[in-house]
């Protein structure tokens, strides 16, 4: 996993500042002292064949990648074990060589939902905040930006972009072992910011969207997505122990809510382009990911409430821009 290519790219540049401070990052967020897993994964990776590309697809809902002939059985069942050996995969789908990761999330239907009511990617500098394995990277590359850089603080989600990116080969595409406090203070450096499933994990919300903000150059959108509840300006949901069997949820606002946050800090624009109630079709179990998901999260009596009684799983998209005039580079 060679980072230097990037780095070089950013000296000298805005964002020279994060240059600098990468190769400790990556020696942190890759630490073997600190992921005992870290060994085993970075096996796999390497185990994986190499395969003739015929075609990369990033812009449909399976990214991936296909020969320029049909695997015979065998190097199919070998290519599906090693990626096996990254188990579990949350985020995607993917397909590499008719080799289908069905993973926990369909991440697609989500792309899907906001993709024509944000700002065109083309030529744009984009940051993924908690991106996983990078799908929605991919997608934002397959919609034309010119960089994008993912960031995930789990080692195991790091490892599975590069057996993506050993086929995908997209060398403006990287996905970076940090989280967003990781990020230089007002780098001011991207054009789009996405922060989707990430807000309700963070105990300041209000430090969480002022990061976000100081990520964007003027002008620059905000794509947030969170939990949200049915209600009306001021109101919030602050669960008692868990959410959905997960303990690290903080605060749930309604959508008005969280538009007065995100002008509260100085966002501009903020508008609503979406809201779903999450399915037990969008986000399972698979072969991919075998632990227990949406579906074991809910009341089995009324799956319109969590195992907690709380509302069940809700989110919204929302978009805002950061002040100023946008500039395209």
């Amino acid at each position: 996993m060679n980072y230097q290519p990037l780095i070089e790219r950013w000296q000298g540049t805005e964002m020279n500042a994060w240059a600098e401070r990468l190769p400790e990052q990556l020696a942190k967020g890759l630490s073997h002292q600190r992921y005992g897993d870290l060994a085993r994964w970075l096996e796999a990776l390497a185990a994986l064949p190499n395969l003739e590309v015929g075609e990369r697809t990033l812009n449909t809902s399976r990214v991936g990648a296909a020969g320029t002939e049909t695997l015979s059985v065998e190097a199919h069942d070998q290519l599906r074990q090693t990626l096996m050996g990254l188990h579990p995969w949350r985020k995607g789908p993917f397909e590499l060589f008719d080799v289908h990761i069905d993973t926990e999330w369909r991440s697609d239907w989500k792309w899907e939902r906001l993709a024509e009511s944000i700002a065109p990617l083309t030529g744009r500098r984009v940051l993924d905040v908690g991106c996983g394995s990078g799908y929605h990277c991919w997608r934002m590359a397959g919609a034309g930006a010119r960089e994008v850089i993912g960031i995930d603080p789990t080692p195991l989600f790091i490892v599975q972009f590069w057996a993506l990116q050993k086929y995908l080969l997209q060398d403006h595409v990287w996905v970076v072992p940090a989280g967003i406090e990781d990020v230089p203070a007002a780098l001011k450096a991207f054009d789009t910011v996405f922060s989707m499933g990430v807000l309700y994990h963070r105990r300041s919300p209000m430090d969480h969207l002022m990061e976000l903000r100081d990520c964007l150059r003027p002008g620059g959108e905000l794509v947030l997505e969170t939990l949200v509840i049915e209600g009306e300006a001021g109101e919030v949901l602050v669960p008692e122990g868990r959410y959905a069997r997960m303990g690290n949820v903080w605060f749930l606002p309604s959508c008005a809510t969280l538009e007065g946050w995100l002008r509260k800090v100085g966002f501009v624009n903020p508008q609503v382009i979406d809201v779903s109630n999450t399915s037990t079709d969008e986000q399972r179990s698979t072969d991919w990911m075998t632990f227990h998901s949406l579906a074991n999260f809910l009341d089995p009596e009324d799956p319109s409430k969590s195992i907690e009684g709380y509302p069940a799983p809700r989110r919204a998209v929302v978009t805002a821009n950061a002040p100023g005039k946008w500039q395209p580079l």
